[in-house]
């Protein structure tokens, strides 16, 4: 054993350093901020079905329609078809556009009426394509005005008004003997001839009823259908004697016919009365165009009324898929709760009843919108064949020798 002074050993101090979440509360509550943000969005996704479609495949159908893009177009409806994987793009087009448009690039198509619906399912036969048919919703072919021309209408007998059951307010709806509408027309009487004056408004044009371009539009056509059936008595348009009848009601249409495939929006629009006082649009529009203005201004538009012809017709839209990928758009249409539930709110008419439904009844009067009559006494309008009523559309609206081509200030 050596000996000598004792050294002590080296000791190692090892400094412990502090936590970064100590350090950098900071940097923490972001961390923390980031993470319940992303939780929260998850938990949404999941919630709304929507979690796992960026990684699942979208069906993207490609389709054509008339006023009914409207609905398509509808964020509720885009969300609804997203949690089944569809997404859907449409182009607004007119009937005739419909019937004899280029379908290769088309998933579907979905006609305002059976007219042009019974022509594309006629072409798609003879070529040998795919189709089948759906049908969603209905809606009755009406004239919206304003409230001062229904008032004159009443003063002289040719409008009635459908009082609310046990309320107080102004009408919405009037029923409107046709015929006797038709006749002020026909025998060249103004607004001002009826004494529109009475209620603060003065207007020298003759009563007619505007429509979109009859060459192009379903709407026209459905009017002309009922102009004619009206003017013939009550009878369907058959034979030579269709010819002699367009040619008699011509006036009372050929001239009327605006610009484009819907005439709701400039009706809709602050200056609409000064483009067309009365105008032949679908039901739908106008329920929908007053739950929008309820939802912003917190009470109706009670300027502008509808007018229900006594010959009435009840337009039913008929979507067509021309693919089978399209098939399951057409049974959602048809049969899902949901979709079903928000073309009610849309203003459709679900398919039970052409002359009325419970589900629209009942989702107005949740809102305080009255209710339109639905009465079942009123003369139903017959459609005549379609090859009579497309030979009346071209006498009526000289159309162009191919049906295909857009009559003169038509747009698409």
């Amino acid at each position: 054993m050596y000996e000598g002074t004792a050294v002590e050993e080296p000791r190692l101090t090892v400094k412990r350093q502090r936590s970064i979440v100590r350090r950098r509360p900071r940097f923490t509550a972001a961390v923390a901020g980031l993470l319940a943000l992303f939780l929260a969005g998850t938990t949404s996704l999941a919630l709304s079905g929507h979690l796992l479609l960026p990684f699942d495949k979208v069906l993207l159908l490609e389709g054509r329609t008339g006023s009914k893009a409207a609905f398509f177009e509808d964020p509720e409806v885009q969300r609804l078809l997203l949690r089944h994987g569809i997404r859907v793009h449409v182009t607004a087009s007119g009937s005739q556009e419909l019937v004899n448009g280029d379908y290769s690039r088309l998933a579907f198509l979905l006609p305002s009426g059976r007219p042009p619906a019974n022509d594309i399912l006629a072409r798609l036969k003879r070529e040998n394509g795919y189709s089948k048919a759906y049908n969603p919703f209905v809606s009755p072919l009406v004239l919206a005005t304003y409230r001062d021309y229904a008032r004159t209408l009443e003063d002289n007998g040719i409008a009635t008004p459908q009082y609310p059951t046990g309320r107080g307010e102004e009408p919405l709806y009037y029923s409107l003997d046709l015929a006797a509408f038709l006749q002020q027309g026909a025998t060249h009487r103004s607004w001002n001839d009826l004494r529109i004056d009475r209620h603060g408004t003065t207007n020298g044009n003759v009563v007619v009823a505007q429509t979109s371009h009859i060459c192009q539009s379903n709407s026209a056509e459905t009017f002309l259908a009922q102009v004619a059936f009206t003017e013939n008595g009550g009878r369907v348009p058959e034979g030579p004697g269709a010819d002699e009848l367009a040619d008699r009601i011509k006036p009372l249409l050929s001239a009327q016919g605006m610009p484009g495939v819907d005439v709701f929006e400039p009706y809709a629009s602050p200056e609409g009365r000064g483009i067309a006082p009365v105008v032949v649009v679908y039901e739908h529009q106008y329920l929908a165009y007053q739950t929008r203005f309820q939802d912003t201004r917190h009470r109706l538009d009670t300027e502008r009324v509808l007018l229900y012809p006594t010959s009435r017709f009840i337009t039913q839209p008929q979507y067509i898929s021309l693919r089978p990928e399209a098939d399951r758009l057409g049974e959602l249409l048809t049969h899902d709760r949901r979709l079903r539930e928000r073309a009610v709110a849309l203003g459709f008419r679900t398919i039970g009843d052409d002359t009325d439904s419970g589900e629209l009844r009942t989702y107005l009067g949740a809102r305080g919108i009255p209710a339109p009559d639905t009465r079942t006494d009123d003369t139903r309008t017959v459609m005549p064949t379609q090859e009579i009523l497309n030979r009346m559309v071209r006498r009526v609206g000289d159309c162009p020798a191919d049906p295909g081509t857009p009559a003169p200030g038509a747009t698409p």
